[in-house]
């Protein structure tokens, strides 16, 4: 004859599988009709991570609950409590690791102010060490079932910790040196920089460093904890760029020749479409030993340095042609010697 102990544990055996069914069937379909309605897929991934642990989860509590109408030995007993307790951990512990893989686009939506490159960078780092934790937890946990005693294991995985934690102090300097670099935003890509180490245009931002064209075209990868601690100039960032030279004419340059050249030299200045018009400032300023000098100030409006160097080209060819329709001549250094009558004999 049967036991009603064992008709009672298939029942109820039976009882959270059919529950695995409807679950599937009424709770998982209706929680997937309600993400498709939503514009974020965060929910649609979470819903899908779900599913497989939940559905193990139903099956061992079925187990458990089957399990308290049945007789064992004693030490059958505790090993099927122990298993069934390591399989419950396992299930919570299944369930969180696999909603951290949807977590990634919420973190990465934190991030994207970063650039799409770094943010998944972050993203892909925080998730990666949330499931590490998840795991050791877990593993720990089902131990603990077990009744081993993880002070000696807790202790050799803090010496592990310590050796990794000094293994990775570099790329761990790196990332918050990105993070530091993005929260302040001393450059972003294509900016022209210059540090005490490199000079160049910044051409992608990762995690752990960055990299930088310099005009000889050589690529450079710069740590991030190093950029992170290093006084950076940004030429990008200037709002004008300037042009300051002198220019030297002959001391046979008249008194209305140098009025007038000083005069069209502005005039130019001041109708050319690329030269900010806030600061010219062109003046006779002084009589040195072989020129009549003229100081030139001003700014050009773009900071990008080829444009620069096309405006400065244009603008010094304008003023040589000013010179030359004056009839004036560019100085350059010079020395005149007089001998004296006497010392020639």
């Amino acid at each position: 004859m049967i036991d009603n102990n064992l008709i009672y544990a298939v029942i109820a055996f039976s009882t959270f599988l059919f529950l695995r069914v409807l679950f599937r069937k009424i709770v998982i379909s209706f929680l997937t009709k309600l993400t498709v309605k939503t514009k974020t897929d965060f929910d649609d991934k979470l819903v899908e991570a779900i599913k497989k642990p939940i559905d193990f989860l139903i099956i061992i509590i079925g187990i458990s609950i089957a399990k308290d109408f049945l007789s064992f030995s004693s030490s059958f007993d505790t090993i099927a409590t122990n298993l069934i307790r390591s399989a419950f951990a396992f299930s919570i512990f299944w369930i969180i690791f696999n909603t951290l893989t949807p977590l990634s686009g919420i973190i990465h939506k934190f991030t994207s102010k970063f650039g799409k490159e770094l943010s998944e960078d972050i993203a892909n780092f925080i998730v990666k060490t949330l499931k590490f934790l998840v795991i050791a937890i877990g593993f720990v946990s089902i131990l603990q079932e077990w009744g081993y005693n993880i002070s000696g294991f807790l202790a050799s995985l803090g010496l592990v910790g310590m050796a990794f934690a000094l293994a990775a102090k570099d790329t761990a300097a790196n990332l918050f040196g990105s993070l530091v670099i993005f929260s302040d935003r001393p450059f972003k890509i294509g900016d022209w920089i210059k540090t005490p180490d490199v000079e160049g245009t910044i051409e992608s931002i990762g995690i752990r460093s960055t990299k930088v064209r310099t005009f000889a075209q050589a690529l450079v990868t710069v740590p991030n904890a190093v950029l992170a601690n290093s006084a950076i100039l940004n030429w990008s960032q200037m709002g004008k760029r300037r042009i300051k030279m002198k220019l030297g004419l002959t001391y046979d340059t008249n008194v209305q020749t140098m009025e007038t050249i000083v005069s069209q030299i502005k005039d130019m200045l001041k109708s050319h479409n690329d030269i900010h018009q806030d600061t010219i400032h062109i003046y006779f300023t002084e009589f040195d030993n072989s020129s009549l000098n003229i100081f030139c100030y001003y700014f050009t409006k773009t900071t990008n340095w080829g444009e620069f160097m096309s405006v400065k080209e244009d603008t010094n060819f304008n003023i040589m042609k000013i010179i030359e329709n004056n009839n004036a001549s560019f100085a350059f250094p010079s020395q005149s010697i007089y001998i004296e009558k006497g010392e020639m004999n």
